[in-house]
């Protein structure tokens, strides 16, 4: 079984707290044993048009604490054309470079699973995306952190909303999936929940806050931004129309919650995810995006972790309605 000898790396999509931490990790990971690591710089526009920098250990240092990325990140245009891949190909095996490691969300491990399959080289994917969507993993880099986030501005909010008996609308990150709008709402002691995965119509939301309004100072509701009833302005529109009582506000926290120093929990998951990669790389794997699942690294294939997403726990859309009267 050949050893890979030199990896590049790249970041690609949305950012994510905790990616700093994966790149270090795969860097001094490399270097423990014997392999040369290119970081290429915006992504998969990057290797598109061969913005390659080499890493060594002390090029990653003091940034496992912080947000964002280093080699930044970048859609491109030119990638998802067979003429782009073909010159990124081009420009890896250029390079010498004869194994890929991508640290990204569902679009960036489709680009990687096209960059293997037309390749032909190792082509490794590292879970990280805030929402939390990728199958065969319990948690992404970056999704503890925008929780924690999302459940800080709630709490700031519930102080304002308490002090003038508003009702509040926070509409937090999450396209197609409601893995931190849910957690959040448990976390900050919100009264409901608007998330893509269970269907809820307007009524039931009038109906759940008309009742907790007796003795109660104020509301919170947190919603998906990709929920079926649309965005936190459309849904406090439709629940003002029908109960004009209330005072409401709304609030978007949008990109906040992808920016920020990563928390303990991401940076240990994005630090055994990268370590993990490189000796997955090491046995022979040659496609597939890693994660973790009940405290262990587990690889799935590409076209299993992009398919169609991850359900939200159904426990805690259980539970909500219990911890909200």
């Amino acid at each position: 079984m050949e050893q890979p000898r030199h990896l590049a790396l790249l970041t690609s999509g949305g950012d994510a707290p905790g990616m700093n931490a994966a790149i270090r990790a795969v860097v001094r990971a490399a270097h423990h044993h014997g392999i040369s690591t290119t970081g290429v710089l915006d992504g998969f526009d990057g290797l598109v048009e061969g913005r390659f920098r080499p890493l060594g250990p002390r090029d990653v240092s003091n940034i496992v604490q912080r947000g964002g990325t280093m080699l930044r990140s970048a859609r491109s245009a030119a990638f998802r054309t067979a003429e782009g891949r073909a010159r990124a190909v081009g420009n890896l095996r250029a390079g010498g470079i004869d194994a890929v490691l991508v640290i990204g969300g569902n679009g960036s491990q489709a680009g990687a699973m096209a960059l293997h399959q037309e390749g032909g080289m190792p082509v490794l994917g590292i879970a990280s995306t805030i929402d939390n969507d990728l199958a065969g993993t319990d948690r992404t880099i970056g999704f503890d952190t925008a929780c924690n986030t999302a459940m800080e501005a709630i709490d700031r909010l519930r102080d304002t909303a308490s002090s003038h008996e508003r009702l509040f609308f926070v509409e937090v990150m999450g396209r197609a999936a409601g893995h931190i709008a849910l957690r959040t709402a448990i976390a900050g002691g919100a009264e409901y929940a608007m998330v893509p995965e269970a269907r809820q119509d307007i009524d039931d939301v009038v109906r759940v806050l008309t009742q907790g309004a007796r003795g109660k100072g104020s509301s919170i509701v947190v919603v998906a931004e990709g929920d079926e009833e649309g965005g936190a302005f459309a849904i406090a529109q439709q629940v003002k129309e029908r109960a004009p009582q209330f005072d409401i506000r709304v609030s978007i926290l949008g990109h906040l919650q992808r920016g920020g120093s990563p928390t303990v929990a991401d940076r240990v998951l994005a630090s055994r995810l990268g370590v993990g990669a490189v000796e997955h790389l090491r046995a022979g794997h040659r496609q597939g995006v890693l994660g973790i699942v009940n405290e262990q690294l587990i690889l799935t294939p590409f076209a299993e972790a992009i398919a169609g997403g991850k359900p939200v726990a159904t426990e805690l859309l259980r539970i909500l309605p219990i911890l909200s009267v």
